[in-house]
C-alpha cells in the first residue's frame, strides 16, 4: 500500500519559482529546470517546521549528526565508506565544482567533459580560466556509451588536468556501471588526470541498473578522486542549498577547502543541515515511492513517443528524472523547438544546445511531476508538433 502522494498537484506560480514564474505566462506547463512538483518527503517538511517555530535564524554550526546522517546513508545504501573528515560541506554543487576546479587546476588547464553534459559544466571550466576539452559521448539511437579511445587521447594531452564526471549523467540518463568507472579511471590515472565525479541524482536510479560511487570502485580510486553529493536532487530541496564534497585524499582535500573559503562557500543555513539530517535517517521510504513513481512516468512518456511520434528515440533512462529525445527530423533547432512549443502549444522543455553541440536537435524533458501534469504536457506538445500538419488545430 502506497503511503505518499504523488498524484497531488500543488500550484507552484507566485512563489519566486525559478520552474514556474521565469515566465509572465501562466498557461505554461514547464518541464524543463531540474527540480521536481513534488512536495519533499514529510519527515523533512516537520523537521523544519519546528526549526522556524523556534524563530531564530542566526549563523549556525554543521554538527556531528550531519556527518553521520551522510556516512551511514552512503554506507548502508552504496556501500561507500568515508569519515567525517573527508566531508566539505558546502552551498551546492556547482559551487563545489568551481571551488575544486580552482583548488586542482590552473589557468589554461584542460578539464575533460562527456558531452552532452550538464551546461553548469562549461561555465565553471571557463569561469576558472580553463579550457574544456570534449569527450563526445556515441549516441546509439536510443542509447549513449564513452568513446574510450578519444578519452585515452584527450587524457595524454600534457594539459589535461581533470576529468568532470557526471554519474549518473545529465542529460544522458546513463548510469556508468563498473567497468566503465574503472576503464575511466585507469585512463586517468595513466595520465595523471584527476575525476572530479557530480554524483547530485545518485539517488534518482531505477531498477535494475545501481549507481556506483566513482571513489568506491577501489581504494586506489578513492585516494585519488573527489566526488561532489547532495540531497538536493532526490528529495527536492535545491533551494536549501546545501550539498559535500567527500575527497579521502588530504592534500587535496585543504586545497579545496581553501578554495571553498576563496569562493566564499563555507557557509550554510540552518534549514539545509536539518533536512540533510531527516532526509539521510528517515527519508528512505518516501525516496523508494518517488523512484517507482518517476519509473511510471518514464514508461507512460515512453509509449505517448512511440504512439504518436515514433520518429523521435526516447533514450533510455537508467537514472535521473530528465529525458532526453531526440528531435532531429523535426527539422528544427532545438531553440527553434523550444520557442515554439513555448509559444504555440503552451509546454517548455529544455534545449539541446545547451548541453554542448553534440545536444543539438534533442530536447530534455523533466517527468518529475504528477502524472496529469505529465499528461497534459505532452498531449501540448502533441498538438504544437501536429498544428503545421492540421493548420486549424488549436491549443489550450
Amino acid at each position: 500500500m502506497k503511503k505518499f502522494d504523488f498524484d497531488k498537484p500543488i500550484n507552484r506560480h507566485n512563489t519566486n519559482s525559478y520552474k514556474w514564474d521565469s515566465l509572465d505566462m501562466e498557461n505554461v506547463i514547464p518541464l524543463w529546470v531540474a527540480d521536481m512538483d513534488f512536495q519533499t518527503a514529510p519527515c523533512i517538511i516537520e523537521t523544519l517546521k519546528k526549526r522556524v517555530e523556534h524563530g531564530v535564524f542566526g549563523y549556525t554550526r554543521v554538527p556531528d549528526a550531519y556527518y553521520q546522517a551522510t556516512i551511514d546513508w552512503f554506507s548502508q545504501r552504496h556501500n561507500w565508506k568515508f569519515t567525517g573528515s573527508d566531508i566539505i560541506y558546502t552551498s551546492g554543487v556547482v559551487p563545489a565544482i568551481s571551488a575544486i576546479i580552482k583548488a586542482l587546476a590552473f589557468p589554461g588547464d584542460k578539464v575533460i567533459i562527456q558531452t552532452p553534459v550538464y551546461n553548469c559544466f562549461f561555465s565553471s571550466i571557463r569561469n576558472n580560466g580553463c579550457e574544456p576539452s570534449e569527450n563526445s559521448l556515441i549516441y546509439n539511437g536510443d542509447y549513449y556509451t564513452i568513446d574510450f579511445d578519444d578519452l585515452e587521447r584527450r587524457a595524454s594531452d600534457p594539459k589535461a588536468t581533470l576529468l568532470l564526471l557526471c554519474n549518473p549523467h545529465n542529460p544522458s540518463g546513463r548510469v556508468w556501471n563498473y567497468n566503465e568507472l574503472t576503464r575511466i579511471y585507469e585512463i586517468c590515472r595513466r595520465h595523471g588526470v584527476t575525476v572530479v565525479s557530480d554524483e547530485i541524482h545518485c539517488e534518482l536510479v531505477y531498477p535494475p541498473f545501481v549507481y556506483i560511487p566513482f571513489c568506491s570502485i577501489s581504494e586506489e580510486a578513492a585516494a585519488t578522486s573527489v566526488a561532489c553529493v547532495s540531497p538536493s536532487k532526490a528529495f527536492n530541496i535545491a533551494g536549501l542549498q546545501i550539498a559535500n564534497i567527500v575527497c579521502k585524499n588530504e592534500e587535496m582535500r585543504e586545497k579545496i577547502d581553501k578554495a571553498i573559503n576563496i569562493n566564499e562557500v563555507c557557509d550554510v543555513n540552518p534549514f539545509g543541515v536539518l533536512a540533510t539530517i531527516s532526509a539521510y535517517t528517515e527519508g528512505e521510504p518516501w525516496l523508494t515511492e518517488l523512484i517507482d513513481y518517476l519509473q511510471l512516468n518514464y514508461e507512460y512518456l515512453v509509449n505517448f513517443f512511440q504512439t504518436e511520434f515514433p520518429e523521435f528515440p526516447v533514450t533510455k533512462l537508467e537514472g535521473t528524472y530528465l529525458v532526453w529525445v531526440d528531435f532531429r527530423k523535426s527539422g528544427l533547432t532545438s531553440e527553434e523547438l523550444e520557442e515554439k512549443l513555448i509559444r504555440e502549444a503552451g509546454v517548455w522543455l529544455n534545449p539541446g544546445a545547451m548541453y554542448g553541440a553534440d545536444g543539438e536537435g534533442f530536447m530534455r524533458i523533466n517527468i518529475a511531476c504528477p502524472r496529469s501534469r505529465l499528461k497534459e504536457g505532452l498531449e501540448r506538445l502533441k498538438r504544437g508538433l501536429k498544428k503545421d500538419e492540421n493548420p486549424g488545430a488549436g491549443i489550450l
